[in-house]
């Protein structure tokens, strides 16, 4: 379970799908016989597949997590978003009656779902051609699947397992400094913003997004 106040929940499937597309990289946790396996594995969204969408991914042959899917075993793939430090200097109100203390901001969405694995040559194919077309796209001359010899190509597949996750349940917490007042929250916005970083300016928008009516 996750620590949820109702002020911190994001609910907004088309929200949701955006960081999970934003920020890939998932911490990716399975139940398997009393322990909890972890990985941290990209995965696409196949928002149109499934009731609440499919997750698909791939691991190394290697790895045993693959093997522990077959009983069932229940995972939940944790994608973070922007998250900052936020100062306590940075509140008006401490100038008040000082009390405040320092906390964390962050974004962030669980995915629940039973995994399933698959090793069909077709499949994984069209997984990782899928894969590389989105994280290529920025690149001036993306390189593609068919650019490395096909021989290649596959004792490369022969090496992966794909990784097949029917979305159950999405938990999405967006702790962002709604619990504080407005006067607050916008001191955050300037302390934030006046750091001038890429992460700052990230979590600044989103709490800039919350204060407004």
């Amino acid at each position: 379970m996750t620590y949820l106040p109702p002020h911190f929940e994001e609910t907004d499937a088309a929200t949701l799908h955006a960081l999970v597309g934003a920020y890939p990289l998932a911490t990716w946790v399975v139940s398997h016989q009393g322990e909890l396996l972890v990985n941290h594995i990209p995965f696409l969204l196949d928002a149109q597949r499934g009731e609440h969408g499919t997750l698909v991914g791939h691991v190394a042959r290697a790895n045993p997590v693959w093997q522990a899917l077959g009983e069932g075993a229940s995972s939940v793939a944790v994608f973070t978003g922007a998250q900052a430090y936020v100062s306590p200097s940075w509140y008006p109100g401490k100038l008040v009656h000082g009390k405040a203390v320092p906390t964390w901001n962050y974004a962030t969405v669980h995915a629940h779902g039973v995994p399933q694995a698959f090793d069909d040559r077709v499949r994984l194919l069209d997984l990782v051609t899928r894969l590389t077309q989105v994280h290529e796209a920025s690149q001036a001359q993306p390189w593609q699947v068919l650019d490395a010899p096909a021989d290649y190509i596959d004792s490369m597949l022969k090496a992966i397992v794909g990784i097949e996750i029917p979305v159950q349940r999405w938990v999405g917490k967006w702790k962002v400094s709604q619990n504080r007042p407005v006067a607050d929250r916008q001191g955050v916005v300037a302390g934030l913003s006046a750091q001038g970083t890429a992460a700052a300016l990230q979590m600044a928008a989103l709490v800039q997004q919350k204060t407004r009516p």
